[in-house]
């Protein structure tokens, strides 16, 4: 590995201390990444993948969502450091009428993320798509309020998906909206791997 000018980086014991102390000491923060534009998922499995860089634990619980997506896949294949669960099928929830299996998974979801969040194991959590649970009343506002609150103080929080709700909103350290500005899709192109799953 260089520095970016062509000199070997060293890997000293500083490094490992910083990242050490970081662990026990720094503020965990509640980052939120909501809009309607493309990319939610793929900014949380990019912070994932610095966090792995610096020797962090992520668990990743994936609302609503059943299928293997390319970021599973590459967890699977090569990220040890990331835990994922999926907690959703390989369909669509339909908004207003969710059926009783896609509560159920999320509610397992959610009890999986809690336990996450709590058990000392990670550094980091992220729950994908929960904002889009909350909205579909997959998962309660009030539960993933308290989780917010109550989560261990070193512990990073990551919250993903349109509809953020104001509550979450105002409990987040930060707040990126992903806008829909140009899709792929209005030009009649489909949806493919490596890109939208």
């Amino acid at each position: 590995m260089t520095d970016g000018f062509g000199k070997k980086a060293a890997k000293g014991s500083a490094e490992k201390d910083v990242t050490g102390a970081r662990r026990s000491s720094a503020r965990g923060l509640v980052i939120v990444i909501t809009g309607d534009g493309k990319g939610k998922t793929t900014a949380a499995f990019g912070q994932a993948l610095r966090a792995a860089g610096h020797g962090y634990r992520i668990f990743v619980v994936q609302f609503m969502k059943g299928r293997d997506y390319g970021e599973f896949l590459a967890v699977e294949q090569h990220l040890p450091m990331i835990t994922i669960y999926r907690s959703g099928r390989d369909r669509f929830v339909k908004r207003g009428n969710p059926s009783p299996e896609d509560i159920e998974l999320a509610k397992r979801g959610f009890e999986h993320a809690a336990g996450a969040v709590m058990s000392g194991e990670y550094d980091m959590v992220i729950l994908d798509e929960i904002n889009v649970a909350v909205d579909y009343s997959l998962v309660p506002l009030e539960d993933v309020v308290t989780l917010i609150k109550d989560k261990p103080p070193a512990v990073d929080l990551v919250l993903t998906g349109r509809y953020a709700a104001d509550a979450i909103i105002k409990l987040a350290d930060t707040v990126s909206e992903v806008r829909d500005i140009k899709h792929h899709y209005a030009a009649g192109i489909t949806a493919r791997a490596g890109i939208e799953y």
